[in-house]
Order: structure tokens, then C-alpha cells, then sequence
């Protein structure tokens, strides 16, 4: 997998993905860096008379779409048209998620939406997904969710927070288990394993959920359709 996206590939990859939103739409707002070129896009939309409304996926993104006046709604009251959303990494249609820790109301609002455009630069892409997989934790189930991922094969660590002690806890104030099971022959079959396991809320294996995957370079944006 190629490293280090530039901003720039993640701006178009985020407008293009906004491009495609259509005006009276309800579009779920992803999180992370090139997500929010899309929200930041939405805005300007919104700010020229688009009718425009956003569910988004974590307080991060709740507060950029406020920041540029993205008016907000919420599953209780709304169903998505569209939802744009980043990636960790993608292969084919099979996504891995979660490095914001935002990932189980990200599959929440994705699931939910009738279509998901991922928005990625080069760098993201794979042929199979192989990067660790974060699985969402309630603090009790830490010690036998994380014995249960090495049955499964995994080697499971602590997310610790960055700038602070002690680990990350998520919007939901649950904890996040990095999982690396290396390469991932059967990301469906890992789902399902890691969904059944006591303790977990969500994981960040998203299978076939991508309808289209917004890919920006420094110089134009590719989409592609994995049903293609």
C-alpha cells in the first residue's frame, strides 16, 4: 500500500464525492481528513442555496458541519440519501475503518444511507485489506474480546491516546482494540467472527458497502464503481 496522501488528492477526492450530492439531499458526513474537504464543500453549497441536511458520524464532524453551516438532522428523524465517508483502506469494495475511532457510527449512518461514496487518495488503496482492524470494546470486555481476537488468529493492542495518559476512548466511551490479523483473505468471514464476540460494538471491517470510491491524485479524481 502506498503512504502519505497529499492534501490535495484529498480535496478532490472530497469535492467530487460533494459534487455528486444532490440538492434536497441527506447526506451522512464521515470523518476524517479528506471527509472533511467534503463537509467543507457541502457548506459552500449550502452557503449558495443548496437545501442540504447532514447526520454526521462523530463530534468531529458534527462540529465542522456546524462550523460551516451545514444545517443537522439525525436518524431518529431522517434517512440518508447519501453518505461520504474515508477509508483506512480499500480494496475493491471492502473497506477497513476506524483509525478516528469513529468507525461504529460510521457503519451505523453508511449502512443506513441508499448510497456510500468513499473518498480516498491513492495511498488508501490495496488488493486485499491488511492494516489493523479496530474493534470498538465496552471497557469490561477489554480481556476476553482481546482473548478472543487471538483465538481468531490476531494480535490485538490498546489504542493509547496520543497526547494525553491512558488509552482512546470513543464518542460512545467505549475503548478500541487495534486487531492485526495481517492479510485478510476473507474480510466477510472476520466480520461475522468479530460481530458474535461479547463486548464488542462494532468493528472496522465494512464489507460491500462502498457504491462508489472517489480516488483523488494531485491532478484529477478517478471514480470507481466496485459492481463495475
Amino acid at each position: 500500500m502506498k503512504r502519505g496522501g497529499s492534501d490535495e488528492a484529498k480535496r478532490r477526492a472530497g469535492e467530487s464525492a460533494a459534487e455528486a450530492v444532490e440538492d434536497g439531499a441527506v447526506v451522512g458526513l464521515g470523518t476524517g481528513s479528506t471527509a472533511a474537504h467534503a463537509i467543507r464543500a457541502l457548506g459552500r453549497a449550502v452557503g449558495s442555496g443548496h437545501d442540504i441536511a447532514g447526520i454526521p458520524t462523530s463530534y468531529q464532524s458534527r462540529h465542522l458541519a456546524r462550523e460551516v453551516g451545514i444545517p443537522l438532522t439525525t436518524l431518529d428523524d431522517d434517512s440518508p440519501d447519501v453518505a461520504i465517508d474515508g477509508a483506512d483502506q480499500v480494496a475493491d469494495g471492502d473497506l477497513l475503518k476506524g483509525g478516528g475511532a469513529a468507525h461504529a457510527r460510521e457503519k451505523l449512518v453508511d449502512s443506513a444511507a441508499d448510497r456510500l461514496l468513499v473518498v480516498a487518495d491513492e495511498s488508501k488503496l490495496a488488493e486485499s485489506l491488511s492494516v489493523p482492524v479496530p474493534v470498538e470494546v465496552v471497557p469490561d470486555a477489554r480481556r476476553p474480546v482481546a482473548d478472543a481476537v487471538r483465538e481468531l488468529g490476531g494480535d490485538p493492542t490498546l489504542r493509547a491516546a496520543e497526547r494525553k495518559d491512558g488509552p482512546v476512548v470513543t464518542d460512545n466511551g467505549n475503548l478500541v482494540l487495534d486487531c492485526d490479523f495481517g492479510t485478510i483473505g476473507d474480510p466477510a468471514e472476520l466480520a461475522a467472527s468479530l460481530s458474535a464476540l461479547p463486548g464488542v460494538l462494532e468493528h472496522g471491517v465494512f464489507v460491500g458497502l462502498a457504491d462508489e470510491i472517489h480516488v483523488g491524485t494531485d491532478e484529477d479524481v478517478t471514480v470507481r464503481r466496485p459492481d463495475a
